[in-house]
């Protein structure tokens, strides 16, 4: 049944062929009474007198033209095929080839073949491995041709092909190429996976069989276990449906599975290919977490000469939908490019919760905010900040974990029927109504997983081997006991390094981690979500002066002179002063200054100033930044074309570089070149009318200065500047915040004493 339900889901067309027909005791009239109760009242033996009939029942077409000729043809038979509103049955025996002319002939005539576009295209069905050890991928080609050195793309590999081979049961031949329609094998294809698109074919959908149990693989004493991984790592590649876990902590190795029937499978191959005998630890169920109410994820990555930020909301979404991602982040404050580069890296890895390290789903993922910088951010910044950001929000978020629960069949006599819902019941599962079918019933209802392992067993137990239990994943809802399940595990997210949570600074040149719940603390984007979930709300406008017009004017001055009297001009006006001769009678010209100029000896400073002497001995770069940055600030305070020179004449075969930080203009000199000559050159090379002043402790280069006609500072009065900036940008900061306040009290006073000259 369950091999039924995914060629339903996936739309296949069946032709059903019951084999064995030549063993005793069987009945032709009984299996298809069958096969209309398991799986559908369409399948038809169209060989029966009765089959015309039957078959004409499954369409309207088929019903008029059946009415009209007494028959179906096979064009109608072939397109109700197709669309899987017929299933022709057809009853042989393979081994003694009874049967197999007729199965023939109904594929050719009522599954007729596609037509293939010319474009090459080709569907990855399976992997395997030769006897030599070479990976073979196994594909039908969907259209076009396929040669041999083809080079064909899978995601961002490209590799060519070097032999296609055509088997037949274990022997097989070469081809140089082989057209559409044709289902081979071929070798030198090593990143390709079951079910990969190749050329027009687009990758198939998720598969609809998701595992629930984690099994630990039990190794026989002395077996290398990275050996071992090897072994299960070539069986995943073959089979996409096995999942394998290596945990390098624990040196451990799990497995994802459906249930004890794989188990089976994978003990044998194990044994069989690699010969080696394993076996399994007691099966765990595997949990998914999702979230209760909408968080703000916030991931900053910012080592040295590294930046990203990231602000991400995080959403619940309907049960069962999986994860979503989409950007309402504008592309004026990221930039498109690294949007993409974002939702990528969501895509890219599976998430894992904070309660019990499951993987979430059902969750909305949202890019709202995001920063990055021209200069020092790469690609892998805004890789390290988009993870801290979901685990972060995760962090923030009530957590719920889901369980899996099973939609169950129950195949059982009568007398049985009252113990299965009790079961049912005693599991906190639901059911419908019992239906007979026959001398059995059948009930229909669904349990969770948990509380359904080894229950297959209890069925054929009181039954006595007459009941059936059929078990399909019916999807994930909230756990029933989450807080012992959660102790039980014992996961603790702050410990897991692997999925970080907390995020990356950078101060005086050196990155420090902020922990998960101060990054709001530190961020250097807004938030867009209050502290109860909802939108941020937006700030009050600022106060603004009251905008004082010539009648408040005369207002003013009415109070004025009622509360000191009226106002008297002085007689005489102001006094006369005689202006005394000069020495130099001569008309003085007034020269308007023109644009300032400042060139500062990085090094000369690096070395002068304490800090960053101290900074310099652990790296000449960390001390070289912070005095850029430093330089960039007071540059903000005191406009000026702000000139950084660094010394670079013993790099051999330097030419002379210059790059532009945060408004400053950063120069390194080339080979055999000092920065005193530098300096020097653009002194002389600048106006007359500039303003020029350079910042040196050298005293040589001091004298130059002056000679030049440039002012000279001193290491020690430049740093007393700078520090003298760095104070008026504080009380300024200062001021600012305090002035809301302070026009506020100037419109109350204002409003007051108008008020009091109305009422007077």
């Amino acid at each position: 049944l369950t091999l039924w339900r995914l060629q339903a889901a996936y739309g296949v067309p069946v032709l059903i062929f019951v084999n064995t027909m030549d063993q005793p005791g069987t009945d032709r009239s009984a299996l298809m009474q069958s096969l209309k109760a398991r799986l559908s009242d369409a399948c038809v033996d169209l060989s029966a007198p009765d089959g015309p009939e039957e078959a004409a029942l499954c369409g309207e077409e088929a019903m008029e033209t059946y009415l009209r000729t007494g028959a179906v043809p096979d064009p109608q038979i072939a397109a109700m095929t197709a669309e899987r509103r017929l299933f022709p049955c057809i009853f042989g025996s393979a081994l003694k080839l009874k049967g197999i002319d007729d199965l023939l002939g109904a594929l050719e005539r009522w599954i007729p073949a596609p037509s293939y576009p010319d474009a090459f295209a080709a569907r990855v069905y399976k992997i395997s491995h030769d006897p030599q050890g070479a990976r073979l991928t196994w594909l039908k080609v969907t259209g076009g041709s396929l040669a041999v050195r083809t080079l064909l793309r899978s995601g961002e590999a490209e590799e060519k092909i070097s032999q296609i081979r055509l088997y037949s049961g274990q022997k097989y031949r070469l081809a140089e190429s082989v057209p559409a329609g044709t289902v081979c094998a071929v070798t030198g294809l090593s990143a390709v996976r079951a079910g990969d698109g190749l050329g027009a074919e687009k990758a198939a959908d998720a598969p609809l069989l998701t595992p629930v149990f984690t099994y630990q693989v039990l190794l026989p004493s002395g077996t290398d276990p990275h050996k071992a991984l090897s072994y299960l790592r070539t069986l995943e590649e073959e089979d996409p449906q096995l999942h394998v876990l290596w945990s390098g902590e624990k040196r451990e190795i799990r497995v994802q599975l459906m249930g004890e029937v794989q188990l089976e499978v994978l003990t044998r191959l194990l044994r069989d290919r690699f010969s080696l005998n394993v076996g399994f630890g007691e099966g765990s169920i595997l949990y998914r977490e999702t979230i209760g109410a909408p968080a703000e994820g916030i991931g900053h990555y910012e080592p040295l000469r590294h930046y990203a930020e990231v602000h991400l909301l995080l959403e619940p979404a309907p049960p069962g939908s999986g994860l979503h991602f989409a950007s309402a982040c504008p592309e004026d404050d990221l930039d498109r490019s690294w949007q993409r580069l974002i939702l990528t890296h969501l895509m890219e890895k599976q998430h894992l919760g904070v309660l019990t390290g499951s993987p979430i789903t059902d969750i909305r993922i949202t890019l709202i905010a995001g920063r990055a910088h021209l200069k020092h951010t790469e690609g892998g910044d805004f890789r390290q900040a988009t993870y801290r950001a979901v685990r972060q929000g995760l962090m923030q978020a009530p957590g719920i974990l889901l369980e899996p629960w099973y939609d169950v069949r129950l195949e059982l006599p009568q007398d049985c029927l009252g113990r299965a819902m009790n079961d049912l019941t005693r599991m906190g599962g639901s059911f419908a109504p019992a239906e007979s079918a026959g001398e059995e019933y059948v009930l229909t209802g669904s349990a969770p997983v948990a509380a359904l392992r080894g229950y297959a067993r209890e069925v054929v137990a009181y039954t006595r081997g007459r009941g059936r239990l059929l078990c399909t994943l019916r999807g994930y809802a909230p756990c029933r006991e989450q807080d012992s399940v959660v102790a039980a595990i014992g996961y603790d997210p702050e410990r897991d390094t692997d999925n970080p949570a907390d995020s990356v600074f950078c101060s005086h040149g050196a990155g420090y981690i902020v922990k998960w719940d101060q990054v709001k603390d530190h961020m250097h984007l807004p938030a867009a979500l209050a502290g109860n979930g909802g939108p941020v709300a937006p700030a009050a406008p600022a106060a603004v002066p009251a905008r004082i017009t010539a009648a408040d004017d005369k207002q003013l001055m009415a109070i004025f002179e009622r509360t000191y009297g009226p106002v008297r001009e002085r007689r005489g006006g102001a006094a006369q002063v005689q202006s005394r001769p000069t020495v130099n009678d001569r008309p003085i010209r007034i020269v308007e200054p023109g644009e300032e100029y400042l060139l500062v000896d990085g090094y000369n400073i690096i070395f002068a100033w304490p800090d960053l002497k101290q900074q310099a001995q652990g790296s000449l770069e960390d001390a070289r930044r912070s005095l850029q940055d430093i330089l960039s600030n007071y540059r903000g305070f005191r406009p000026c074309h702000l000139i950084l020179v660094f010394d670079a004449y013993k790099v051999h075969g330097n030419p002379r570089s210059t790059e532009d930080y945060q408004g400053i203009h950063i120069v390194y000199t080339r080979e055999a070149e000092t920065a005193d000559n530098y300096i020097e050159r653009t002194i002389r090379t600048l106006p007359k009318d500039r303003r020029v002043r350079v910042a040196t402790s050298d005293a040589l280069e001091q004298i130059i200065i002056m000679g030049g006609g440039a002012l000279r500072m001193s290491a020690n009065e430049f740093r007393q500047e700078v520090e003298s900036a760095k104070v008026e940008i504080d009380a300024i900061l200062r001021r600012n915040n305090s002035d809301r306040d302070g026009f506020s009290n100037m419109e109350k006073a204002m409003k007051a004493a108008m008020e009091k000259n109305k009422n007077e």
